[in-house]
């Protein structure tokens, strides 16, 4: 039996950890690389939550957004408003039509660009202020299950939620007769 011993402590070192050592040289430690993850995974919405922290807008920010969300409606409704035109007045919208016909091609270019870039700009903001209202609902979720769980405590159905504990005179009150007019009239009745 020592000899076995010897053999195998010389293949497999003490507690294997010969064998451990040079099987993750090939393959890595699943239980380390998931603390990797997590770890990394924590850093990430921790920096997250940093990019987008919440910030309070003063009323110059308040009245630029509103006039930012004019031009997309102003657009839409004035397309609309162009084909009004054109069942309502013909001639009136030929005549405009012909007007903007002699714009030259480089002010359509430019045009171009500029709607562009606002409604680029436009998207960019409210992609970043819908990745900031991400990071406050994931802010919260600790606090919604610990709710949750206090709700649920609640339920009538809950495990021991008529539990006395250590209350000696609720657990007295509990098993107590106590008087009951109707249940007596029905056991007279009854019986």
């Amino acid at each position: 039996m020592g000899m076995i011993d010897k053999v195998i402590g010389l293949v497999f070192g003490n507690s294997g950890e010969m064998v451990r050592d040079t099987v993750e040289v090939f393959r890595e430690n699943a239980e380390k690389g998931a603390q990797r993850s997590a770890a990394a995974q924590d850093q990430a919405m921790a920096q997250y939550a940093a990019e987008f922290a919440i910030e309070r807008k003063g009323g110059f920010d308040r009245f630029m957004d509103g006039l930012n969300r004019v031009p997309r409606p102003a657009l839409a409704l004035g397309t609309l408003g162009l084909f009004v035109a054109a069942m309502v007045n013909p001639i009136w919208f030929a005549a405009r039509m012909q007007g903007i016909a002699l714009v030259p091609e480089p002010l359509w270019w430019l045009l171009g660009v500029i709607v562009s870039f606002y409604f680029g700009a436009r998207h960019q903001v409210k992609t970043q202020e819908f990745q900031r209202s991400i990071v406050r609902t994931i802010a919260q979720v600790p606090q919604v299950v610990g709710n949750i769980r206090s709700i649920n405590k609640l339920r009538h159905d809950s495990v021991q939620v008529a539990a006395t504990g250590q209350d000696a005179a609720l657990s007295l009150a509990v098993i107590e007769d106590a008087e009951n007019p109707a249940l007596e009239d029905w056991r007279k009745a009854a019986g």
